[in-house]
């Protein structure tokens, strides 16, 4: 059996793993549907009528019994329909999931696009000024939250270049390509700024390792010029913990960037993960964690089918 079949063989029960820890988890939080809706208003209730209401979120039956109807519905292709907006849960979630997916994709494009160059730059110049420079840069880039990166962009355009990036709205890539990208591109740079050194620091450090191996001094031995042994026979080799790197993350930026999300008032994945919590919709929130599961997984088996056109030397599946 292949490697591939192998792992998608797998996706049913690592998601059914998932959807039974989020169905109980989510449920473990004070409070119902009900109060969320209402709020102090549901104390009024009559006991027939927070019955009925019970009865219409489907909060009124055992645990178990929520569960397995739900699953019931979900081998069907409903995931249940959404309290809050009243409409089909995946509805909702392709309705938000093109902004988190664009917003993940510039995200990488600036992140890898920093930092890989940033990194053979680097380890090509060890322990120099500029290997130095770089290093102390992936550093602060690492340890600055995201949130800081976000608020002090927002600051430095409204105050210095009387500028505020668009908020609160979301224009299709394919509606008007250069006003989507401009919508995104601040947020976009606040999610690669850490990305971008962490990639850094991974690239510099790979780099190092390749740089003294012994098909490079080879290379070098046979007059191959330093631009070809740094991008043509170094770098694709050590661009495979980079790959490991970016997929994880970008698994990551898919379930949706809250934070950043919240700061330029994106309707993304992560904010609609974070209202469906605080709103109790049940559904909402177990349809989206197990898209974004799927999707983690979908990344990973891509990640693993990108070492065999990176490194000839892998063959997944054989020993």
């Amino acid at each position: 059996m292949s490697y591939v079949v192998q792992r998608l063989l797998t996706f049913p029960l690592i998601l059914l793993g998932v959807s039974i820890l989020v169905f109980v988890a989510i449920r473990l939080v004070p409070g119902d549907a009900i109060t969320a809706m209402l709020g102090t208003e549901a104390g009024l209730l009559t006991p027939v009528q927070r019955e009925t209401l019970a009865a219409y979120f489907g909060i009124d039956q055992p645990i178990w019994a929520q569960y397995l109807r739900w699953l019931t519905g979900l081998f069907q292709g409903d995931l249940g329909i959404s309290s809050i907006y009243g409409k089909p849960v995946l509805t909702v979630i392709l309705e938000r999931f093109p902004l988190t997916l664009q917003l993940s994709l510039m995200s990488m494009v600036i992140a890898l696009s920093v930092g890989v160059p940033l990194g053979v730059l680097a380890a090509s110049r060890n322990e120099r000024p500029s290997d130095l420079v770089v290093r102390v840069l992936a550093m602060l880039g690492q340890s600055t939250p995201n949130f800081v990166v976000g608020i002090l962009i927002i600051y430095v355009l409204s105050v210095f270049f009387g500028f505020v990036p668009a908020m609160g709205t979301f224009t299709p890539l394919f509606t008007d390509p250069l006003a989507s990208i401009a919508q995104l591109i601040f947020p976009a740079i606040t999610l690669g700024f850490a990305f971008a050194a962490s990639v850094t620091r991974i690239s510099r450090s790979a780099m190092l390792d390749v740089l003294s191996d012994d098909y490079v001094r080879t290379a070098r031995s046979k007059g191959a010029t330093p631009m070809s042994v740094i991008w043509h026979h170094a770098l694709p080799n050590a661009l495979i913990p980079v790959v490991t790197l970016s997929g994880v993350e970008f698994g990551y930026l898919l379930g949706g960037a809250v934070i950043v999300e919240q700061i330029f008032a994106l309707p993304g994945l992560g904010r609609l993960v974070l209202d469906a919590i605080t709103q109790r919709d049940y559904a909402l929130v177990q349809g989206t964690v197990l898209f974004i599961a799927f999707n983690f997984l979908v990344v990973n088996l891509l990640v693993d089918l990108a070492y065999v056109a990176l490194d000839p030397r892998i063959r997944i599946g054989r020993r």
